[in-house]
């Protein structure tokens, strides 16, 4: 897949799984898809401009420099085999412990539950690297046996090639079998690395 596509599209903002779109069997997402590509991270994490980065349609997913503004679960159709799908972020502190367990029941509700689920994208801050909810998240989705690629946003706010190399080492040494992906939606770093694994995954179809 190219890394320009053709236009890509809201399906629904849902805030129940009831509200989840309709998805095919396994062995019809293995013929012929969609297959769902979800997008996890801590709040502000830059989850929103990703997604615009690498469908190049600024303001498909709303970005705003607000921690906690995707509240349901976004599904974008991409193409006929893929979908793109932007979770709320984690680790907010400015909402009520009752709203941040919905908004965990939600997320997990749709890790858990969908067949069409290819990979989630685990999105974390280069500035920052692993923090304690980041590793939790990992931890789960290692336990429920879900495949997952780091990708490390915001590169370009890192002063210095050394600064990066040093935090992409510290994060790489919290891995096993997988590279992480620097990524920059100010110059498009790592939007072709990011299609190649969704292509590689598409065309296993």
């Amino acid at each position: 897949m190219a890394t320009q596509v053709a236009e890509a599209s809201l399906i629904i903002s849902a805030a129940s799984s009831q509200q989840f779109p309709a998805e095919p069997t396994l062995e019809q997402c293995e013929k012929t898809g969609p297959w769902e590509f979800a997008f996890l991270g801590r709040s502000n994490v830059g989850k929103s401009s990703l997604l615009n980065a690498i469908v190049r349609q600024p303001g498909l997913a709303f970005t705003s420099s607000r921690p906690g503004c995707t509240q349901l679960i976004n599904f974008y159709r991409i193409d006929e085999h893929v979908r793109f799908v932007d979770l709320p972020g984690y680790g907010y502190a400015q909402v009520s412990l009752e709203e941040r367990a919905q908004w965990k029941d939600l997320i997990e509700s749709y890790l858990l539950s969908r067949d069409s689920l290819a990979l989630s994208f685990l999105l974390l801050d280069a500035r920052r690297g692993w923090l304690e909810k980041d590793l939790e998240l990992r931890s789960w989705l290692e336990f429920h046996n879900r495949r997952f690629q780091v990708i490390v946003t915001k590169v370009d706010k890192l002063k210095s090639k050394n600064q990066l190399k040093t935090g992409m080492d510290a994060i790489q040494k919290q891995l096993i079998g997988q590279q992480p992906i620097p990524f920059s939606a100010i110059d498009g770093r790592g939007v072709r690395e990011i299609w190649q694994i969704i292509s590689k995954i598409k065309n296993k179809q």
